[in-house]
C-alpha cells in the first residue's frame, strides 16, 4: 500500500460528540445570560475549535463582548469537562476499521481542533486510545486546522513524509489541511462539515466509513 500512516479527524468522523457538545453549549449559555441554540445550530457550528463554537453560539445580531467571549469560554470549559463522553457515540464502522487499519502495519494518529484537556480523555472514555501513535489536539500546535500545522506535526512524529499520510475526515476544514500539507485527503459523508454537505469533488475520495477507506487506499 502507498501509504504509510493514516490520520484521523475525531468529531463527526470517528465519533458522534455533539448530544456532549450541545449540552456543555445549553449550560453555558444559560449560565451567561444568552438564550438558547438548537442541536442542529450546534452542529453547523462545530468544525474550528472551542472558542469558535462558543463564539457563534454568542453571536447574534453582534459578535460577543470580549467579556463575554472570555466567560462562555470558560463556562463551556467547565461544562464540557462534566460530560465529555457521556453521551458521544462511535459511528458505525469505527471499530472495525480501526482494528483493520492497526492490523494492517500502518501508523495512526489522530489530528483535532478539540483541546487536549478534552482529547485523551474522550479517547480513554471510548477505549480507543491503543489504536493511535499520535494524538494532536487544537493546542498541540500554534494553528489550527484547516491550517496544515497540525497535520505537518503528526507526519513529522510518525516519521512520514507527508505525500505518503492519508487524512480522513469530515469537513472541508480536514481536507483543505490536508491538501496544504501534501496529503491525500478522504472524507466520510455522515459528520458535521459546519453545516454543509460534502460533495466528492472536494475530496480524493469520499467513503462511507473507514473501513472502506482501508479497501480504496489499497487499490489506489
Amino acid at each position: 500500500m502507498h501509504f504509510q500512516s493514516v490520520t484521523f479527524d475525531l468529531d463527526g468522523t470517528l465519533l458522534d460528540t455533539i448530544c456532549d457538545l450541545a449540552e456543555a453549549c445549553r449550560v453555558m449559555l444559560e449560565e451567561v445570560g444568552e438564550p438558547p441554540r438548537t442541536l442542529a445550530e450546534v452542529r453547523s457550528f462545530v468544525g474550528k475549535g472551542m472558542a469558535v463554537l462558543v463564539e457563534r453560539c454568542l453571536t447574534r445580531e453582534e459578535r460577543p463582548t470580549t467579556k463575554k467571549l472570555h466567560q462562555g469560554i470558560e463556562s463551556f470549559k467547565r461544562h464540557y469537562a462534566a460530560v465529555n463522553g457521556r453521551f458521544a457515540q462511535v459511528y458505525p464502522g469505527v471499530i472495525e476499521g480501526l482494528k483493520a487499519w492497526k492490523d494492517s502495519g500502518t501508523k495512526m494518529g489522530v489530528v483535532t481542533n478539540k483541546p487536549g484537556m478534552f482529547t485523551k480523555d474522550l479517547l480513554d472514555t471510548m477505549q480507543m486510545t491503543e489504536y493511535f501513535d499520535v494524538i494532536v489536539s487544537g493546542d498541540s500546535t500554534a494553528q489550527k486546522k484547516p491550517h496544515p500545522e497540525p497535520i505537518l506535526y503528526a507526519c513529522r512524529i510518525l516519521g512520514v513524509r507527508p505525500d505518503r499520510n492519508l487524512h480522513i475526515g469530515d469537513s472541508k476544514n480536514d481536507i483543505d489541511a490536508a491538501h496544504a500539507a501534501g496529503c491525500v485527503a478522504y472524507a466520510v459523508p455522515y459528520g458535521y462539515n459546519e453545516g454543509e454537505p460534502l460533495d466528492s469533488r472536494d475530496c480524493d475520495a469520499l467513503v462511507a466509513d473507514i473501513l472502506a477507506a482501508l479497501a480504496v487506499a489499497r487499490a489506489a
